[in-house]
């Protein structure tokens, strides 16, 4: 999944840093050469050094692309502009904006800001709950967020049509619940194999669920 972000202070910066850690692609947009310097040492992501309220920096960062846009500035009205233009010129389908001022969450979500949030802990997990773009579908989060009840579904021409259940090495934080299968429930052992359109229900913990997509070869849209 791509996402842009606009604000590449603290917040923009973890919230980066979390969405790499979980397989998805965030590029950051900040008015501030060093803080861009800064991001740019760090993280392995691109990083565009312009304002995220013009047309021409949102273009440059690959927003009419992205899956998601997320603004994390420390102004709302920067921040209603980013997305707005996000939502209206460049057709985004999901933008979430953080409110500094709580007050201000109503007003931006009646100017048509998908999400405005004042705290910016669970961001992260709401662009990948809201945002519906990989082929893997989380169903139920476990412990407070820290793993995942997930589906898939695997596609007609799936790359390991026939492989055993025994030949992936999967994290061991990880197993396959079942598979479903022509109307059927299959209870998986370790010679089972999948087949192209199984829908697989399995349960990861967070961090290991990029891992459990590249061994089954689970792409994103």
């Amino acid at each position: 999944m791509r996402v842009v972000i606009v604000g590449a202070g603290k917040v923009g910066y973890y919230l980066a840093k979390t969405l790499m850690e979980h397989g998805h692609v965030p590029t950051l947009i900040d008015t501030d050469r060093t803080t861009c310097a800064f991001v740019a040492d760090n993280l392995d992501v691109s990083v565009i050094w312009g304002d995220g309220t013009t047309t021409d920096v949102l273009k440059a960062a690959g927003t009419a692309q992205c899956d998601a846009f997320v603004s994390v500035t420390g102004q709302d009205e920067g921040n209603l502009i980013s997305c707005q233009l996000a939502k209206q010129v460049f057709n985004v389908k999901k933008t979430i904006a953080k409110v500094n001022n709580p007050k201000n969450a109503r007003v931006m979500r009646e100017l048509g800001i998908d999400i405005a949030i004042s705290s910016t802990e669970n961001i992260a997990s709401l662009i990948e709950h809201e945002v519906d773009t990989a082929k893997i579908k989380r169903l139920v989060a476990i412990n407070q967020g820290e793993a995942s009840i997930c589906e898939a579904v695997l596609p007609p021409d799936y790359k390991l049509h026939g492989i055993r259940l025994s030949e992936i090495r999967l994290p061991s934080v990880a197993v396959i619940i079942s598979i479903s299968r022509g109307g059927k429930t299959i209870i998986p052992r370790g010679e089972t194999q999948l087949l192209s359109g199984d829908k697989v229900l399995f349960l990861t913990k967070n961090d290991a669920l990029y891992k459990v997509q590249q061994l089954l070869k689970i792409e994103t849209l």
